[in-house]
């Protein structure tokens, strides 16, 4: 175990990498206890309000973003300073990717249904960083045998290929399978070869002309999204919180 770390994460410089994702995926799991805590009035959290105004964990988060990016390119791939920038430059994106929701709706949405997008980003992408650091690196590492060389660009080329499905299957407008597509490929493919989302750029373009291929593709989604709606509600409330029900509205007043 060792020696595979040494030649395949820490020889090619991805220990940054695994640091910051670790840091990443950490944060963004103790703020979500944090923040449910503080939403059922649970423990001794507290919103950060000084002078009455409610300072959101995303700045503190573009802080250490900025601060362990610049000193993360200062300090290249090696050693430990480059450790250390990567978990300072791993704990501000998590804070900042919680908060995606807020920076795209500029509005306080983080208990709303639109702050699911929060989720969605998070999980989108921890899931391409971990494609990034399972990927072997076959140029910087050394004293590879011609058979370890051959295994490795095999390894490239499977990859290039599943990204190719990937891309297909974000233009088709299948993120969710495109991101689980990144670890297992076979889904990414199954993504690829089925039809595009009626109001995908894959569609609009492909299908303006072919009405029975538009028809089937409004129909796929109508029940695909009756039968996964639920299942993934409960996966995002899990991991995120439930957000807030709008209530519904009363009957009108009497005259």
């Amino acid at each position: 175990m060792g020696h595979w770390l040494h030649q395949n994460i820490v020889e090619p410089g991805k220990l940054p990498l695994l640091l910051a994702l670790s840091a990443f995926v950490l944060t963004f799991a103790v703020t979500r206890f944090v923040t449910r805590m503080i939403r059922a009035g649970k423990g001794p959290f507290r919103d950060i309000t000084p002078g009455g105004v409610h300072i959101h964990h995303v700045v503190p988060g573009v802080v250490l973003s900025v601060v362990g990016g610049f000193g993360a390119v200062a300090s290249g791939r090696q050693g430990m300073a480059a450790g250390i920038c990567a978990v300072v430059f791993g704990v501000g994106a998590g804070l900042v990717l919680d908060e995606f929701a807020l920076i795209l709706h500029l509005d306080d949405v983080y208990w709303t249904e639109e702050g699911r997008r929060s989720v969605e980003v998070v999980v989108l992408t921890a899931s391409l960083v971990l494609l990034v650091l399972a990927g072997f690196s076959p140029l910087g590492v050394d004293e590879l045998s011609g058979d370890e060389q051959q295994d490795r660009l095999g390894v490239v080329l499977s990859y290039g290929g599943n990204f190719g499905f990937v891309l297909i299957a974000l233009f088709k407008g299948k993120a969710r399978m495109a991101v689980i597509g990144t670890l297992v490929p076979l889904i990414a493919f199954i993504a690829a070869v089925r039809l595009a989302r009626p109001a995908s750029p894959w569609a609009r373009r492909l299908y303006r002309n072919r009405h029975r291929a538009r028809a089937r593709a409004l129909l796929r989604a109508y029940h695909h999204d009756v039968r996964w709606a639920g299942p993934r509600r409960r996966f995002q409330d899990l991991i995120g919180g439930a957000p807030d029900r709008t209530p519904l509205p009363g009957p009108p007043p009497e005259p």
